[in-house]
């Protein structure tokens, strides 16, 4: 493993080694980020052999004594020699305060720095305020198909997809037999890790229960637009009560610890975003099959989820769009640039051809559109100007 280089990442990490900018890598906890981390400190490495290297991972004992910025300030200063110093924090959220320290290394100029959060609030706040201008973001999700193949040694076929699909894209699983039962239980046990020391804890929640409905909730209508209101009513019918703007807050919650992604709708005609209503997604879908199980009636779901998570990974920002009540499952949008994408499990009747193909021709501007689904390429790869691509295809693509 430690030889299979993530190099959808590390492309996009290697322009600035060396520059004075704080490079954060943020992610979901065991998608990799201290794997990617260890790389990147390996290139660096070979590329400055007489460099100073200083690795923090805030997840080992040894390293418990730095809580906060000052300790942090006092730790790396201590381990300064020369002009080339490079920084390596991992989990850098369970420092307060970090980013005073961060700021006045960089300021310096002899320190390059690398870090990892599991809290995406590290791209906003207090924290982006003060290291304006100074860091880099880099979002880091589970394994993309493509490099669960790689992980895996395992051939792109619809075998192979199909148990992409079961256990999703969590590095360490190459670890473990393909049962079931070992499987979903680590799964389970990332949902538990993330719940109580991301979630529970750092927000001082009571109400476990509450808070495994909504995942129950958000794994059952994964693909599916949603409001607070709909969840509040839904979640009484169940005997729990929450208001909707505590609904709101631990949809809140969830994002922050990167366990769920939102899409938010999009109004193609007037070119606007809702305030209301979208789609979750779980940044792993099988993160979402352990929640929710893995059944050939969610297929569609599942490949909703798998779809919407390539766009993110290939960097895209990802909308739901609507054009006059017909919905299109995603805008994918990078440097001005639009694609348009329906994902479905098969095109397997006239009625789904139009309700695929058909919503994709209501769009009169020039921007691609696709129509993704398990099934061979549809006649001729088009249907009316709209592309078609098996999601094989599609998930072998590293850009549009």
């Amino acid at each position: 493993m430690k030889n299979i280089k993530r190099n959808i990442y590390l492309s996009r990490i290697r322009p600035y080694y060396g520059k004075q900018l704080i490079k954060t890598l943020i992610g979901q906890r065991r998608v990799g980020k201290s794997f990617l981390l260890r790389q990147v400190s390996s290139e660096l490495s070979e590329m400055n052999p007489d460099g100073n290297f200083v690795f923090i991972d805030k997840e080992q004992f040894e390293f418990d004594e730095i809580k906060n910025y000052r300790q942090l300030y006092s730790f790396i200063k201590g381990r300064e020699k020369g002009q080339k110093n490079f920084i390596f924090i991992d989990e850098i959220q369970e420092i307060t305060n970090f980013e005073k320290a961060l700021r006045s290394l960089l300021s310096e100029g002899i320190f390059d720095i690398y870090c990892t959060g599991s809290n995406s609030k590290l791209l906003s706040g207090e924290m982006a305020t003060l290291l304006s201008g100074r860091q880099i973001i880099i979002p880091i999700y589970s394994l993309s198909f493509d490099e669960y193949k790689t992980f895996n040694n395992l051939p792109h076929n619809k075998d192979t997809l199909e148990l992409y699909f079961k256990y999703g894209g969590m590095p360490y699983l190459i670890h473990l037999p393909k049962e079931d039962f070992l499987v979903f239980d680590y799964l389970k046990n990332i949902n538990s890790t993330i719940l109580f020391r991301d979630i529970l804890s750092r927000y001082k929640i009571r109400d476990v229960g509450f808070l495994s409905n909504l995942l129950h909730y958000i794994a059952d209508n994964t693909g599916s637009l949603t409001v607070a209101k709909r969840i509040s009513d839904y979640l009484k019918s169940q005997g729990s009560s929450k208001t909707v703007s505590v609904i709101l807050n631990y949809l809140t919650y969830l994002q922050v610890a990167n366990l769920i992604l939102f899409a938010p709708r999009y109004d193609i005609r007037g070119k606007r975003i809702f305030e209301n209503g979208g789609k979750y997604f779980y940044q792993d879908h099988g993160l979402r099959n352990a929640i929710s199980g893995y059944k050939p009636g969610d297929m569609g779901k599942i490949i909703e989820n798998v779809v919407f998570k390539h766009l993110r990974t290939l960097g895209y920002n990802v909308f739901v769009g609507d054009l006059k009540g017909k919905e299109i499952d995603f805008i994918a949008e990078k440097q001005g640039e639009k694609i348009y994408f329906q994902a479905t499990f098969l095109i397997s009747s006239d009625k789904v051809i139009e309700r695929e193909f058909g919503n994709l021709l209501l769009i009169k501007d020039q921007y691609p559109k696709y129509v993704v689904s398990m099934d061979e390429v549809y006649t001729s790869g088009s249907y009316e100007g709209v592309n078609h691509i098996s999601l094989l295809d599609f998930l072998n693509k590293t850009s549009f």
